[in-house]
């Protein structure tokens, strides 16, 4: 959204009501939008009110005003409001000190207890409480969190089943229920953290149309004029009684997930409605023949699945609570819920390939640590739930310590059967008939040639020869009822294709993935920007990525989108459908870059052909030979030992005694990491041989498949991050040299950095010029190259790492400003042109700081 051409301007400040002030000051806008921009936009909406601020500059509130943000955020206000329209609440009180808190658990008269405080994102300072201690910690964490001082108090409700639904109300008072959602996971998980199905799964009519009332009544009540709203809901499963949890009055990240699940955009219907539009005035943007007040209506199921990290945190325990701890999450569209399931599971990226067909680690564990892993909320709480039911444990029993709804234990017991029967046959045994059955139920390639101890590759020659490909539907918010005007896709294997690709010249751009540490919103929004050059440039960009939460996602930022896994084996499947004329891997992160040698030797070997009839598809971009030469630490230490560029003693550990042999030659500290990884993932610091042997117990699995990299840690150095692009002729553009503050060792990801540099000298800075432009031009780099050295204090400079694919990991520069370069060129590929003088000249003025 900081992109100078995205608004008529841009203040890019800190968010403090100080400095909101004085750009209403200086602009004086005729109102404020505060429902777009998460709590943050809430807090500071509700500070200048409150303050005077809006009415002294005469600015309105739209969307929500005042009083609804604080019906909704204010506990008390909140509780008040349902009870003035008969709808349950939990028991629950409102404390504004620890001993009001005591007070309320005492009166409330038993645990667990959860705490809730007021005006905070994402559950901060919230959890769950199971003794006094707890409590009290926890009642703390919530006060000092709350913007007012206030938290709820509130009786568990764990167990219970949890719905979300999506609201929409325009000036004229219609309202509108975009999606209901439901969490897979019991009560007691927050709903980002919680695996979700959209539509809701197990309610019966009458029950949805009931929670569709008090939706709509509620924002009645709570007074949020226009626009997007997500209601929270608890029901008993054993008697259907319900109570509202909360009400968030603005777009939240369940808007996101609503918005991408039924091709309805609410942030962009929110915003149309808080400027006067009504429901029945704004076309639906997919179908161009219905207005946004016809309610969507979707004949799949879309699954979500969070993306944690505690691996970055040692120490920190995988326990989920109402305090959300995930860093991404993935989606998948099917029509089954077992289809959409297991491709949200293998669009993760954690190593699975899908649900099942898997060596888990949960497999190797004994009755009571299965039993613990059930009843106890976290990320692998759902293997657990596999291991169970392979191990022989009723579908009865593991509801009753996991409190999953019965008929998602149902589905998923029939996905072990089917495993089941996969394992007692060959490959060659498997029928048409099998393989349609299995494909149905989401069972990919690689699950299908772990049961049947073959290859992924021999598993797609038997289904294709077989003539079992996957189909691909369009998201039409209408249920098939009208035809959908933009191409936005997901793969099923049912026997009616409705992607008609075009034979026009055309681009896939592979996305990056959940978001995780090291890989998020940077990474995706350079995807947006090669979509918008090469649109520019006449070609058709098709996007194919699996994360709701962002914009390379969304149904018109490409021509065409599918939402689907980032794996080999869906790949290739748009690769053969679309033919396109190239396929970028370059800036979506390390999960393309892990593709681009698979998909390079698909290429190579099956020689598939544009559908536009120009030649072979090709890889666009720095060839993915370039990229392993980055990579493969023995082959980049040929090459800067050629372009005789320093950088830090040390080597490449396959065996544990390669790295106590390794470390005893360079010297302690060393810092060690594993190859192909990114963001610092498993990147350590270690002082000694026993800390060394632990590290490599404990946080990476040594082999030669998989070595270790070990460097001398150079002690009070500076960081620097430069980033570069580079042509297929030669040419290489300096984009900017930033400066840690941080001495080396802080990933720059977490290192605060200034630019232009500050302390560093003219020989050194020239140094780094030279030695970027050298290390370009030999990998053959076309587009993007970040470059991080370090500059010792007797002047001395190293190379640390070279990435020649993507924006690097500066948190200013290269980050926001680098997704511009595509803007500046018409196109960036091999075997096409790249620059001409023009965009030469206009490339190295918009280069200058």
């Amino acid at each position: 959204m900081t992109d100078p051409d995205m608004a008529d301007r841009t203040y890019i400040e800190p968010m403090t009501p100080e400095l909101v002030e004085q750009v209403l000051r200086k602009e004086r806008p005729d109102a404020l939008l505060p429902t777009m921009g998460g709590q943050t936009a809430l807090n500071l909406a509700v500070a200048l009110a409150e303050s005077g601020v809006l009415e002294k500059y005469g600015v309105e509130l739209i969307g929500a005003k005042l009083e609804a943000i604080k019906k909704a955020e204010d506990r008390d206000l909140f509780k008040q409001a349902m009870t003035n329209i008969g709808i349950k609440t939990p028991p629950s009180g409102i404390g504004t000190t620890l001993e009001e808190c005591i007070n309320i658990a005492n009166s409330i008269g038993e645990f667990p207890l959860i705490i809730r405080p007021a005006f905070t994102l994402g559950g901060t300072g919230g959890g769950i409480a199971y003794n006094k201690e707890e409590f009290e910690l926890i009642c703390k964490s919530g006060l000092a969190a709350s913007l007012t001082s206030q938290v709820l108090v509130e009786k568990s409700l764990l167990g219970w089943k949890e719905y979300e639904l999506e609201v929409m109300r325009d000036l004229a008072d219609n309202v509108v229920i975009i999606c209901s959602i439901e969490n897979i996971d019991p009560m007691g998980v927050h709903t980002g953290d919680s695996i979700t199905v959209a539509p809701a799964q197990t309610l019966t009519d009458k029950e949805y149309q009931r929670l569709r009332d008090y939706s709509i009544a509620i924002i009645r009540e709570i007074g949020v004029e226009c626009g997007g709203s997500n209601v929270q809901f608890a029901v008993n499963p054993n008697d259907g009684e319900v109570m509202v949890i909360e009400m968030n009055p603005r777009v939240s990240r369940s808007s996101a997930l609503a918005s991408k699940a039924t091709g309805f955009p609410i942030a962009k219907m929110a915003a149309k409605l808080s400027v006067g539009y009504s429901l029945d005035q704004i076309p639906n943007y997919i179908t161009k023949k219905t207005p946004a007040s016809f309610e969507p209506s979707i004949d799949y199921v879309v699954t979500k699945i969070p993306r944690f990290a505690f691996e970055k945190f040692p120490g920190s325990e995988p326990i989920l609570t109402t305090q959300m701890k995930s860093v991404g999450e993935s989606m998948a569209v099917g029509r089954t819920f077992q289809e959409s399931f297991q491709k949200a599971v293998r669009s993760l990226e954690c190593g699975y390939s899908g649900w099942g067909c898997a060596q888990v680690m949960e497999l190797e564990w004994d009755w009571d640590q299965l039993k613990y892993g059930l009843r106890v909320p976290s990320p692998d709480r759902i293997h657990a739930v596999y291991a169970s039911m392979k191990r022989g444990m009723k579908v009865d029993d593991i509801r009753e310590l996991s409190y999953i709804d019965k008929w998602f234990l149902t589905q998923l017991k029939e996905l072990v059967d089917v495993e089941q029967y996969l394992l007692a046959r060959s490959l060659s045994q498997l029928t048409k008939d099998d393989f349609w059955e299995v494909k149905k139920r989401g069972f990919s390639d690689k699950q299908i040639a772990f049961a049947r101890k073959s290859t992924e590759k021999e598993v797609r020659s038997k289904r294709l020869s077989l003539g079992i490909k996957p189909a691909y539907k369009r998201v039409d918010t209408c249920a098939a009822e009208f035809e959908a005007d933009t191409p936005y896709m997901y793969s099923s294997y049912d026997f009616e294709c409705e992607s008609a690709p075009t034979d026009r010249k055309k681009v896939l751009i592979l996305g990056g993935g959940p978001n995780r540490i090291g890989q998020g919103i940077e990474f995706d929004y350079c995807c947006c920007h090669a979509s918008f050059a090469l649109q520019d440039a006449g070609y058709e960009t098709i996007m194919m990525n699996s994360n709701p939460e962002t914009v390379s996602t969304d149904y018109d930022t490409s021509d065409r989108l599918y939402f689907e896994p980032l794996t080999v084996e869906d790949v290739y499947n748009i690769i053969d459908l679309e033919g396109p004329d190239g396929i970028i891997v370059q800036f979506g992160g390390q999960t393309p870059l892990k593709l681009s040698l698979p998909i390079q030797q698909y290429l190579d070997e099956g020689k598939p052909r544009c559908r536009s009839g120009h030649g072979f598809v090709l890889i666009w971009g720095t060839s993915p030979d370039s990229i392993d030469a980055a990579e493969d630490r023995e082959r980049f230490n040929t090459i800067l030992k050629e372009l005789e560029i320093e950088q830090p003693k040390g080597g490449i550990a396959k065996s544990e005694e390669d790295a106590l042999a390794i470390a005893s030659d360079i010297g302690y500290p060393v810092v060690v990491r594993p190859s192909y990884v990114l963001g610092g993932r498993a990147m350590e610091i270690v002082y000694s041989d026993d800390k060394l042997v632990t590290y490599l117990e404990t946080a990476v699995e040594v082999d030669p498949v998989r070595p270790v990299l070990i460097d001398k840690y150079l002690s009070d150095a500076i960081e620097i991050d430069i980033d570069a692009l580079a042509d297929l002729h030669g040419n290489v553009v300096i984009g900017g040299i930033m400066e840690h503050i941080e001495q080396a060792g802080v990933h720059s990801g977490d290192s605060a950095c200034m630019l232009p540099t500050k302390t560093v000298s003219p020989s050194c800075l020239d140094t780094i010029r030279s030695w970027t432009t050298k290390l370009a031009k030999r990998l053959n780099v076309c587009g993007l190259m970040n470059c991080q050295y370090a500059i010792t204090a007797s002047g001395d400079v190293f190379l640390l790492e070279a990435n020649p694919v993507h924006p690097g990991q500066s948190l200013l520069f290269p980050r926001q400003l680098a997704t511009h370069w595509l803007n500046m060129l018409p196109l960036s590929c091999q075997g096409s042109p790249f620059m001409t003088c023009h965009s030469q000249k206009r490339l190295y003025q918009n280069m200058s700081l």
